[in-house]
Parts: structure tokens; sequence; C-alpha cells
């Protein structure tokens, strides 16, 4: 039998953990919100439109902030296009899916959907297309009082007090030749600037996301990140950073291990903001937003064919996406430090963990994951000394048959630990110890497991995957022994 051993103290803490790293993405694109969050049509919507079983499972993910609109959508997208009477509404072209969009949800039906959830909205601005008085207007609308042309205008469209909004993105992806708008570092950062400048002239209070790079692999990475940095430094807060995780090689034993690729792509732009901040001299900080993450690649066509919400993009996520979610994760706790935000893209259809039709909805593996570190995970991440026997791989070498992370929360005396075993055909024995301060017990175990790392829920067997609760024994002279199962994610959830 394979073993590890985990040496946990929790007085050896990282950061504490940002509850904002358990973020969702919203954008209009193929069925996310037509005929996802929003479809008068189904049976199963409200009077509004609204899903109501679609809501139930997001209030369960427990969101702690969702993006919005986009995206590649957002450098195309007029805001004042979705508000007011829906039928004054103009029907459209999105030229970023190729898609036709009817705006009959927009900003005021988003920030309900938010209040119901009880999450963060974090608006994105266009910076493609659009100026940077369009940028301060939609600022003046959602977070004015009233007695201005915008606030007023909001009031008169039915939200009498200010929504608020704390966090927003300063345009998407603005490197990428995919994008309507596409600027040069340099540009994007003049524009930025002066958007920000204005935004904050509007409310001061609110906290921006400049653009980093797209993707890890774009050739002008990092150095975009960079320039970026030096020039928007004083107006920033945080910056963006984007990834999609794939297994196009069928190499299920390198993509277990991808967490060498994220964690790579973390240390980089975290090294780039101590640079920066060198450079300025700076006491200022500016933290990490990995604000689109995901596993992405079977499902690759974007182009809508100029259809309302065209059924694009919609991945089925099997065993092993599940099992490189959890160890993403991971990392985001191993690195609490400097990412302090996170948005899965995104939450419904479109490369999202619910899938729905007009009849029902399913959870997909890459849901229960993100379901248990989102009420589990709080307070400090914590540092582990992990020990593990090893397997080989095509493309990371040698690499650890376990994956941990956890976290302590003082206030609630309690903690939790979160395991994957990579390992395809073995089970592991995993020994916790517990140096220092010791738990009374454990109150819950949680497990996703199986045998075929391509095994997924669908409509026809919507639980062939899900969250089993197990035994997971006593904790006796300060330890604890666990038998992780081949291709599996454990919690273990503890009292202190």
């Amino acid at each position: 039998m394979k073993k590890a051993q985990i040496l946990l103290d929790t007085h050896r803490t990282i950061s504490e953990i940002s509850h904002y790293i358990f973020g969702g993405f919203a954008e209009h694109m193929g069925r996310c919100i037509y005929e996802g969050i929003y479809d008068p049509q189904s049976p199963l919507s409200d009077e509004n439109g609204i899903r109501r079983d679609v809501m139930d499972a997001l209030k369960e993910l427990n969101f702690r902030s969702i993006r919005y609109p986009g995206g590649n959508f957002v450098s195309g997208y007029n805001w004042e296009d979705g508000i007011g009477p829906r039928e004054n509404r103009p029907v459209k072209r999105d030229l970023a899916w190729r898609s036709i969009e009817t705006n009959q949800f927009g900003t005021d039906e988003f920030m309900k959907v938010c209040a119901e959830l009880k999450t963060e909205p974090m608006m994105a601005v266009n910076l493609g297309t659009g100026s940077i008085q369009d940028a301060a207007n939609i600022v003046e609308y959602c977070n004015l009082e009233g007695g201005t042309h915008y606030s007023d205008l909001r009031i008169k469209n039915g939200a009498e007090k200010p929504y608020g909004v704390k966090f927003w993105c300063l345009g998407n992806e603005m490197d990428g030749p995919w994008q309507v708008g596409q600027l040069s570092a340099e540009d994007y950062s003049k524009k930025a600037v002066q958007a920000a400048k204005a935004m904050k002239l509007i409310d001061p209070s609110i906290q921006l996301i400049a653009c980093g790079s797209s993707s890890s692999l774009m050739n002008s990475y990092p150095e975009w990140d960079r320039i970026v940095l030096e020039e928007t430094w004083d107006q920033i807060d945080y910056l963006s950073m984007h990834y999609y995780a794939s297994n196009r090689e069928e190499d299920t034993a390198s993509y277990l291990a991808y967490t060498r690729e994220f964690e790579d792509h973390l240390q980089t732009l975290a090294a780039t903001i101590r640079y920066v901040k060198a450079k300025k001299r700076s006491q200022k900080d500016v933290f990490l937003s990995w604000d689109e993450w995901n596993v992405w690649y079977r499902e690759m066509n974007g182009n809508g064919e100029w259809q309302q919400a065209p059924h694009i993009l919609e991945e089925v996520y099997n065993l092993e996406d599940a099992l490189v979610v959890a160890q993403w994760m991971n990392v985001f706790l191993k690195h609490s430090n400097v990412l302090k935000m996170a948005s899965i893209a995104q939450v419904v259809n479109v490369i999202a963990p619910i899938m729905t039709r007009r009849d029902g909805m399913f959870k997909q593996t890459i849901y229960y994951p993100f379901l248990v570190f989102s009420k589990h995970a709080s307070g400090q991440a914590l540092s582990l000394h992990v020990a593990s026997d090893q397997y080989e791989t095509k493309k990371h070498g040698l690499v650890n048959l376990l994956d941990a992370s956890a976290s302590f929360d003082a206030s609630q005396n309690e903690g939790a630990v979160f395991l994957v075993n990579r390992s395809q055909d073995e089970e592991l024995e995993t020994e916790i110890v517990f140096q220092g301060r010791v738990p009374t017990s454990v109150r819950v175990a949680h497990q996703l497991a199986g045998s075929d790392p391509k095994a997924h829920n669908s409509f026809e067997e919507p639980e062939k995957l899900t969250l089993q609760t197990i035994e997971a024994g006593e904790i006796k002279d300060g330890k604890l022994v666990l038998k992780l199962p081949a291709l599996s994610f454990s919690a273990v959830v503890l009292d202190y």
C-alpha cells in the first residue's frame, strides 16, 4: 500500500483565506444567462423568469461574488441597452460569441439575483468599444444615492437604493487578438488609468481589477503584466489572471498533476507584483484575482451562428476534472497571501458546475469540490509538511500521490483538511499528525471518488458521482489515519 504523511500545526499559517476566492462568473454567453439563470419559458421559473432550481443550487455553492456581464461579451456591450422597460430594449448582435442578444436580462436583473444570493456583484466595464465616460456612467448608475442623471434613472427603473458595487473590472483580456477593441499593454494601461480616475471620482470607495495576461500561454506574458502593473499601480487593487486546464493529450497521470502549472502561474505573477512594488518603492499592496478559471478543452466552438442562447461551450465534466478542480482550490489556499479573489467560469451551462434544460438540471462533478471548499475553508490557510510516495508523469516528472491543503478557523473552533489521491489504481494510507493543538474529534468527512476517471453525471444519471459522507475514524495519540481510495477527493472537517 502507498503511504503519505501530513504534519499539521494550527500555528503554522500562510494567510487569512479571503472568502472572495469562492466566486463565480456569469457572462452573456451561450446559455449561461438565457435558458440558464433567466428562462421565462421554463415551468421551473418564477414570475420574473428566474429559474428557482438554479437559484437553489447557486445558493448552496454560496458564491461570495459573481463577475458580470463578461468576459469577451463586455468589450462590445453597451450597458444602457440592458436597463429600462424590457419592451424598449434593443435586440443586437453580440460580436464576441456571434449570438443575438435580446437584452431582456441586464444590470438591474443581475443585481436582484445577487441580492437574493447574498453575493457581491463584480462588474466589468467595456474598455474595448466603450468609452471612459461609459465606465463612469455605470458607476454613477449603480452607486450614487440620487440627484444625478444616471442615479435618478436607476430610481426610475425601480431601484431606489444604490447597489453599492464594490468590485469593478477594467475591461477583459485586452491583450487577446480575439478581443473586440484589443489594445497593446501601453495603450490599455493609458485607457485603464483614465477610466479608473473617472470611476473613482464618482465613487472613491470602489476597488479596481486591471487586466492581466489572458493566459500564461500568451507570448506577451508576463511582460504585459509588468507594464500594466507599472502604469496602473496607483489606481488598482487587483491584477486579474485567467487560465483553463485541459487534458487534450488524454494523459490522466499528467493531468492530475496540473497544480505544477497553476502554482508556476501564481508564483510568476506574485513575483512580478513584488518587482513592481520594489521598483516603485511603494508601501501599497496589489493582489491577484483569478477571475476566470476552470477545466475547458472539449467544447471549443464559440460560434453561436447568430442564434439566441446558442448551445455552445457546454462542457461535460468527469471525475478527473473534479479532482483537478479540487487541487486548484488547494492551490488557492496555499497562495492565500497573494490570491484574494477568484471566479470559477462559469456558473450555469457554459463550462459550468450546473447544467440545465427547460424541465430540470443536474450538478456536474466539479460542483462538489467547490461546494466543500466554499463551506469549510475559512479562517487561516495552514502551511503543511507533506511527505508522500510518488508517481511518474510524462509532463511533470515525479509528483506526490497526495495533494493537500488545510484551514483553521479559531473563531469557529473548526479546521478542515482537503486531500486528493492522484493514484489511478492504488489506495493511499495517509497519516495526519497534529502538532501543537490537537482536534477533539472529526465532525464529518466527505468524499468524491470512483474507479473510472472519465465517469460523469448526466440527465440520465444525475447522481452517478456525488459527494458521500464517510467514516474517517478517530483521532488517537494526536494522529488520524485515513485510507484514501484511488481517484478521490476527501475533506475532513475537525472540531477543536
